[in-house]
């Protein structure tokens, strides 16, 4: 996932702090499946208009802490350089259900 972004690329979540930089992408990346040993992200749909892409995708895995099982929602508006690199991805998911669901399940 990291490799499709350049040096410089972020991404901000939910209107968060941005992730700036390979490095930092992959920190983030590396909690998400430490939390989630057998994630899985599938695509549920793409859009892409020029340098602008947008894709839908489903968050599914069981938590490590809880043992509850997870399936959240949520897509990305990414802008591509001329190598087809992010620069900025800006995700989206409801941060209240995918809370829910760690503490009580799908």
């Amino acid at each position: 996932m990291v490799s499709f972004y350049r040096d410089d690329g972020q991404i901000i979540i939910n209107r968060g702090e941005p992730v700036v930089g390979r490095a930092a992408l992959l920190d983030m990346v590396s909690g998400f499946y430490g939390d989630f040993p057998g994630l899985t992200v599938r695509l549920e749909h793409l859009r892409v208009a020029g340098d602008h892409a947008m894709f839908g995708w489903v968050l599914e895995g069981k938590h490590t802490e809880t043992g509850n099982q997870v399936r959240v929602p949520g897509w990305e508006e990414r802008d591509l350089d001329e190598k087809l690199k992010v620069t900025i991805s800006l995700g989206w998911f409801d941060t209240e259900e995918y809370d829910r669901q760690i503490r009580e399940g799908v």
